[in-house]
């Protein structure tokens, strides 16, 4: 049987005293999966360490079987994870066809002209600064410039957060593509439930600091009482 895309088995991390992940486990064999929680939960913690931005007291974290703790965060992504951080983190004094360039490298399957393809605005925008730039188009430069690292699994936290329920439609489209045609897995952490159902295969619910339910994301469209149970919200709409 062929190793997991991504692999997190008996994940702890400490803040000081505090415990902020417990013992998560999670296997993504393809496809979107998406992790559902409310704020302070410890979703974007996770994906830090799985980045290796944070360490970890324990666990493992392993990309097709390698195991990735322990290892520098861009060892990581060269090794094949792309990441969009919550907030975007752009530079602002850099247009956008400076942030693409500075990460474009020949041979890969992602280039700029695919990328401006893929989203025409950036390229009405390509000499405009980051701190230029919308909040959806922030978003679109973020999720570009991990994609030019050609990843195997792309790690995105938050990525609908703040944005016109057009450009979430966008994104949503972008990534079910990504998925679907060239072989990428996603790990989408969410708070928006519309967005998972509608483009997730399966979903964690991480509840202080542990996961602590797996199911299809199916089974959460219809039934409002449990979403009410699992993030004591009704379901999000664009």
């Amino acid at each position: 049987m062929a190793d997991p895309v991504l692999r997190v088995h008996d994940l702890n991390v400490h803040y000081g005293a505090s415990h902020a992940l417990q013992g998560v486990n999670l296997e993504i064999s393809g496809g979107i999966h998406a992790i559902l929680g409310r704020n302070g939960m410890g979703k974007t913690t996770l994906c830090n360490t799985i980045l290796g931005l944070l360490p970890a007291t324990s666990g493992a974290v392993q990309l097709h079987g390698k195991e990735c703790l322990g290892l520098a965060s861009h060892k990581i992504a060269r090794a094949g994870i792309g990441y969009t951080p919550q907030g975007r983190r752009l530079w602002p004094s850099l247009s956008v066809d400076e942030h693409l360039r500075l990460l474009a490298r020949r041979g890969r399957k992602w280039g700029v002209a695919r990328i401006y393809e893929t989203f025409p605005r950036l390229a009405e925008r390509r000499n405009n600064g980051g701190a230029q730039l919308s909040g959806g188009e922030q978003q679109m430069l973020a999720i570009s410039r991990a994609l030019l690292l050609d990843p195997t699994l792309l790690v995105l936290d938050e990525p609908t957060e703040g944005l016109a329920p057009v450009i979430v439609d966008h994104v949503c489209d972008v990534l079910s593509g990504i998925a679907r045609d060239d072989d990428v897995t996603i790990l989408l952490v969410e708070q928006n439930i519309a967005v998972v159902t509608e483009i997730a295969r399966d979903v964690s619910v991480m509840v202080n600091g542990k996961i602590t339910t797996v199911m299809p994301s199916s089974k959460l469209l219809g039934d409002k009482a449990l979403q009410q149970s699992l993030m004591g919200v009704g379901r999000h709409e664009h």
